[in-house]
């Protein structure tokens, strides 16, 4: 099968980069964030809220992998071909690159053109933090952080997963990751019933995101900075970030591109000083919005690659997995 996951994860690519997310289609993150949500509203409260938590979660995933499981079945048992497409569909609707770039060209475009109201509605949409009173500096930060951390979140750890478990694998790492950016905080509320959601996502993001860093290295276009003195700024200031993998796609985008992520935010009015991540040797202008939309997408076409190059001798030598 595995053959076949690469198949499938390699037309969930060009699906996504041609078509997107279409908001008229059903989509399945919409089915599972309604179903957190009526979780959170009859169990977050009470007694025993981790133990809800993990109860959440697990049926959550479980719902998503094994629904998709019994779909993927049916389509592969009328023919093989059919299989592979239907999985590239469901896989597709858990990619995020099309969003994602014409979410940052939405306010580059009001930013380009000096109107910061607009850019700063814009901006709104795509990040938590308070965005009304922002610069055009901070504009561009906040940006720039939501292309760098979701090349790994929406586009290649869903293209991982896919590939060594088919759309079961993608459908319920998007369930976790959806799991985790509605009730993952760390705030009173969520702090135990959100403790299993933000565990789990930390753990199936582990690998995706140091090798998205990697291939954004490996990808990335000639600077007078050397290969080598991006990767020991990209060790050196990923661990401060909160999360232990979105600092590792922040720390590469702000080395590769010469400039400083991090800092303060405020959410609701309540600050909130981010480490900072790379070295300010050019000022934050909104080119730099267009630079990172330009690293995901190469990047995320070195990890596609990166999955077959590995993946097919796995295939050659493990002969199960391409029956």
């Amino acid at each position: 099968m595995l053959l076949y996951h690469l198949a499938a994860v390699t037309l969930a690519y060009v699906l996504d980069l041609l078509v997107g997310d279409p908001k008229s289609w059903p989509h399945p993150v919409r089915w599972m964030g309604a179903m957190i949500a009526a979780f959170d509203r009859r169990w977050n409260n009470g007694s025993h809220q981790k133990l809800k938590g993990m109860v959440m979660t697990g049926t959550v995933v479980l719902t998503a992998a094994l629904i998709t499981a019994v779909t993927v079945y049916g389509a592969y048992s009328l023919h093989p071909v059919a299989g592979v497409i239907w999985e590239a569909i469901l896989i597709a609707s858990a990619l995020a690159q099309k969003s994602l770039k014409e979410a940052a060209i939405e306010v580059y475009e009001p930013l380009s053109k000096g109107d910061l109201g607009e850019a700063r509605l814009r901006l709104s949409y795509i990040v938590g933090r308070d965005t009304d009173q922002l610069g055009e500096a901070e504009i561009v930060r906040g940006t720039v952080e939501t292309v760098a951390e979701n090349t790994s979140d929406g586009i290649t750890a869903p293209l991982f997963w896919g590939a060594i478990g088919g759309a079961s694998f993608a459908l319920a790492y998007r369930a976790i990751n959806t799991c985790d950016s509605m009730v993952g905080y760390r705030n009173e509320k969520y702090r135990d019933f959100g403790w299993a959601s933000a565990r789990l996502d930390d753990l199936v993001n582990w690998i995706p995101s140091r090798l998205t860093a990697l291939m954004m290295l490996i990808s990335m276009k000639a600077r007078e900075s050397s290969l080598k003195t991006i990767w020991q700024i990209t060790l050196r200031d990923a661990p401060k970030h909160p999360s232990p993998n979105s600092g590792w796609c922040e720390a590469a985008t702000a080395a590769i591109l010469g400039i400083q992520l991090g800092g303060i935010n405020y959410y609701k009015g309540l600050i909130s000083d981010r480490a900072k991540m790379g070295e300010p040797l050019s000022p934050l202008t909104s080119k730099h919005i267009i630079q990172s939309i330009s690293l995901m997408q190469r990047s995320s076409l070195s990890f596609l690659l990166l999955l077959w190059v590995s993946g097919i001798p796995i295939a050659l030598l493990v002969p199960f997995s391409i029956k």
